[in-house]
């Protein structure tokens, strides 16, 4: 359907700046004191290059990134070693599946406040299990053309068209990368690229390989069917609640089923 949205392209219609948010730091730095856990060197710690690399697209400051690091990997007061890997499932007003990732140092505090972000917009936070089966694990890897006229595929198309990203990806398995899951063109210049899970590495390496301008990668959780919102009322309630839970500082990623029309945003 013309002008119809998944939930990773309506934040992107709303033009959500996640830097802008004090959340953010936090969260960043959250990720790279548990990925120092393993390493405080980033190039024999790809888990810890990834968390640099978000953090330094977000706005972070180095020596934000350099203090996280020292706690991570013992070098610092604190430390990452406090915080562990929580999922929250629930759902959103109108039956959205939501799945929420967190990184805590107190369990009991993160669920009373997701459970009041649920209950304030219209939500509910569930039991494990209950949507997880909705969605899939996967590695992305974003690419961001400058301009079409670099790198190995080069063209005079005023826009990336859909058959020179599938020559691309082609290329990229012809060339023994990993098998690709999927991908979408996100606008003349921008497309995402998906494989399984435990491929995030290579994905990104062989993609470079290719010469192509890879912007930033990450593991998500992609929804396998969606749910589709009619009202205007009702999906800017959904918004809302999707936009509190991602401003909560114990949280990292917000995943949602969400679909709707564009113009309900306009209503």
């Amino acid at each position: 359907m013309a002008g119809h949205s998944k939930w990773a392209q309506i934040k992107r219609t709303k033009a959500v700046v996640d830097a802008k948010r004090g959340a953010v730091f936090t969260r960043l730095g959250r990720e790279i004191m548990v990925a120092a856990r393993s390493g405080a060197d980033p190039s024999g710690n790809f888990q810890l290059r990834t968390a640099i690399e978000k953090a330094k697209a977000a706005g972070v400051p180095n020596a934000n990134i350099e203090r996280a690091i020292a706690k991570g990997s013992g070098q610092g007061q604190g430390g990452g070693e406090q915080f562990e890997a929580v999922r929250y499932e629930g759902y959103g007003p109108g039956g959205v599946a939501v799945l929420v990732e967190a990184f805590t140092d107190n369990r009991n505090r993160t669920a009373a406040d997701l459970r009041l972000a649920f209950s304030k917009h219209g939500g509910r936070l569930g039991e494990t299990g209950c949507v997880g089966y909705l969605f899939e694990h996967r590695s992305v890897v974003l690419l961001a053309w400058q301009g079409l006229a670099q790198g190995r595929f080069q063209s005079e198309q005023p826009c990336l068209s859909e058959e020179v990203l599938l020559e691309q990806l082609l290329s990229l398995e012809d060339s023994g990368g990993p098998a690709v899951v999927g991908y979408e063109l996100l606008s003349p210049t921008h497309a995402e690229v998906q494989a399984g899970f435990a491929d995030l590495q290579r994905l990104q390496e062989r993609l470079q390989q290719l010469d192509l301008p890879v912007r930033s990668w990450e593991h998500r959780w992609v929804s396998l069917s969606h749910c589709e919102l009619h009202e205007s009322e009702l999906l800017h309630q959904c918004l809302r609640l999707l936009d509190a839970l991602e401003s909560l500082d114990d949280v990292r990623t917000v995943a949602s089923n969400l679909s709707a029309d564009e113009t309900l945003l306009e209503a």
